[in-house]
């Protein structure tokens, strides 16, 4: 009879499990290129599933969570300006009662940084928020190491 139990018991979790999958509509690939001795760009791409979007750093108050990076400070190298982004879409959403700036698909965010050593390693973090016409996701925190050489 334990056995009968377990064993319904089992199957019952994993049935439960299958279908409270967690949506991960956003995935983050990071690059370094070099572009001289003391100098290289960081590359933080977000690759955005169908009718998903993330929304640019620029996002004024009252709006959705604007991307956000943090970098570690180190050492070895120190940010040159702000992180770069490409032109936003900017639609009216009701949501937020307001135009708001947002990527789908995919972006590449862009950051310069001086280089005080040959090679490092640039680690931080990236807040954003994504939503598509129905939903929003909370906030989400990835950390990242991107190896400069």
């Amino acid at each position: 009879m334990k056995k009968i139990t377990l064993l319904l018991a089992t199957v019952l979790f994993s049935v439960a499990g299958a279908f409270a999958q967690i949506e991960k509509p956003v995935t983050w690939s990071y690059a370094a290129k070099k572009v001289s001795k003391t100098e290289a760009v960081l590359y933080l791409k977000a690759t955005i599933e169908d009718r998903w979007h993330i929304y640019s750093q620029n996002v004024k108050d009252g709006g959705p969570v604007k991307t956000t990076f943090t970098f570690s400070p180190s050492k070895d190298f120190s940010l040159v300006g702000k992180t770069a982004e490409p032109k936003a879409i900017v639609k009216f959403e009701d949501t937020f009662k307001m135009n708001v700036a947002y990527f789908e698909k995919s972006v590449i965010f862009q950051q310069k940084v001086k280089l005080n050593k040959g090679t490092t390693t640039v680690k931080g973090k990236v807040e954003y928020m994504v939503c598509n016409d129905r939903q929003c996701l909370p906030p989400e925190e990835v950390e990242f190491s991107i190896p400069v050489k």
